[in-house]
């Protein structure tokens, strides 16, 4: 395989385990003069253990527009450039986008390494339809996540957002909001040794007490439109009726036979009017 120079190469890498790299894209990087990176430190592990030793150019999101012209002119050089992430694949949720852009404008080609890549993984595990969107990293702040949830919660698709996992609690609340009826699958450490799926109804799934530890890829399912409108009024003359004659029990449970409804939902609505009529 020949590399041309005035081409950058986009590299994609293994997720964690170190095997799930390809063949062409351990050629590119043996074969390129420069490869730019997140972090040097945790590139230089992987090219290690492939005994590769090129010249390394921390290139992240801090550092990115003042690296442009540089990179630029490595290219003028005829140097061959390759990007590459920390894990997977280069620009999705990483830095890159502002070096493709620049490279376009200057007619530099610019060539996709394809390999890992963490969305697809979990999609690939989910169970869930393949018709997506991937948004990657929600808001920090809870005003911010409640206006983008519920502009997403409109779509019909799966989707799928990458989390960290010290504030995973904080986002579960929010999908519990916005995404009730849906499944959830929390993919933790893909590839590595403590790899985990964790599955459930988002109405089911329970705070976690503690700390999951790792690098998280989380997929909500897509939206059930089968699901029956909640004509609330009706309902609740319905559960009015039943709680004269029968248990708290056997009144979720007549509720359920007819209508399609999550079944906390329908308990936690029973309580109310039990407790508010005392039945």
């Amino acid at each position: 395989m020949k590399l041309l120079s005035n081409h950058l190469y986009i590299v994609s890498t293994p997720i964690g385990n170190l095997d799930d790299i390809t063949l062409r894209a351990l050629e590119v990087l043996k074969k390129s003069d420069i490869i730019l990176c997140e972090d040097t430190r945790r590139s230089i592990k992987l090219l290690s253990h492939y005994k590769i030793k090129k010249k390394l150019i921390s290139y992240h999101k801090f550092n990115e527009k003042k690296q442009l012209q540089n990179i630029i002119e490595y290219f003028n050089e005829g140097k061959i450039l390759s990007l590459i992430s920390d894990a997977g694949t280069p620009l999705l949720s990483d830095p890159g986008r502002l070096l493709v852009n620049e490279c376009v404008k200057n007619s530099i080609e610019v060539i996709p390494i394809p390999g890992v890549s963490s969305i697809t993984s979990a999609l690939s595990v989910s169970g869930f339809n393949d018709k997506f969107l991937f948004y990657g990293f929600l808001p920090k702040t809870e005003n911010q996540l409640e206006k983008v949830l519920s502009s997403l919660s409109i779509n019909l698709f799966t989707q799928i957002f990458f989390l960290p996992s010290k504030k995973l609690n904080f986002y579960l609340k929010g999908f519990k909001k916005f995404f009730s009826g849906r499944k959830i699958m929390i993919a933790k450490e893909i590839t590595k040794i403590h790899e985990a799926f964790i599955r459930a109804e988002i109405d089911d799934l329970k705070i976690f007490k503690s700390t999951v530890k790792g690098e998280l890829t989380v997929v909500i399912s897509e939206k059930n439109t089968d699901i029956k409108i909640f004509d609330k009024e009706k309902i609740v003359n319905k559960i009015k009726k039943y709680l004269k004659k029968y248990t708290l029990k056997d009144t979720v449970n007549l509720i359920l036979e007819t209508e399609n409804i999550n079944k906390k939902k329908i308990y936690e609505l029973c309580l109310k009017i039990k407790n508010e009529n005392n039945f």
